[in-house]
């Protein structure tokens, strides 16, 4: 199948500022575990002919080790104003299934949790924020450097975009998958997938 969407991403996690799981590190949350929540919003987008523009996903992750050692918990919730045309799409790339890059972490991933539908909003701007049904609501106050700029990771072998923000993340997130903790580390940025991407995107970059 063929498929492309692009938007903007906002995640949070329990790991220590800074969450070490993009450059492979031994997570730095509870139990050294990194447990995470995030929110894609969709702004343009298309699968095999089906329009993805203004979807919403949400992606929950448990990570017992660094990313590389594998053993994965995820599971994915589609915005449940969707059409079932669109979640079967969403479905999809979410999982794996549709190649791509969510498809280069099946591997990784020992416990896929299934499929949920819920409200999701996002909201970006300089506080990006989010809330994924009655389990998560989080915002990210991104990190300023001297010059007022935001400070960003680039190039990172697991980054969700070759270039992020990272900040704060506060807020709850309780229950979704049976997986809860409070958000410490967050980060935000400007995605863009397809189910062929380009040459120099290095294996495992969502």
């Amino acid at each position: 199948m063929s498929w492309k969407i692009a938007g903007t991403y906002v995640a949070t996690c329990s790991c220590e500022l800074i969450c070490p799981c993009p450059v492979d590190g031994k997570p730095t949350g509870p139990k050294n575990e990194c447990h995470g929540s995030a929110v894609f919003h969709i702004a343009t987008g298309q699968s095999d002919g089906v329009d993805l523009g203004g979807v919403d996903v949400g992606l929950y992750n448990l990570f017992p080790s660094n990313l590389s050692a594998g053993k994965w918990k995820m599971g994915v919730v589609i915005d449940d104003g969707v059409s079932e045309e669109q979640a079967k799409e969403i479905e999809k790339i979410f999982s794996g299934q549709a190649g791509g890059p969510f498809g280069e972490f099946v591997p990784l991933i020992g416990d896929f949790l299934g499929v949920e539908r819920a409200k999701i909003t996002f909201k970006g701007g300089k506080k990006p924020s989010a809330t994924i049904g009655e389990w998560s609501k989080f915002e990210v106050d991104p990190i300023t450097g001297p010059d007022g700029g935001t400070v960003t990771i680039k190039d990172a072998p697991f980054g969700f975009a070759p270039e992020y923000t990272v900040g704060r993340g506060s807020g709850t997130s309780k229950g979704a998958f049976g997986l809860s903790f409070e958000p410490v580390y967050g980060e935000t940025a400007e995605f863009e997938y397809a189910d062929v991407m380009a040459a120099d995107v290095p294996h495992g970059r969502a």
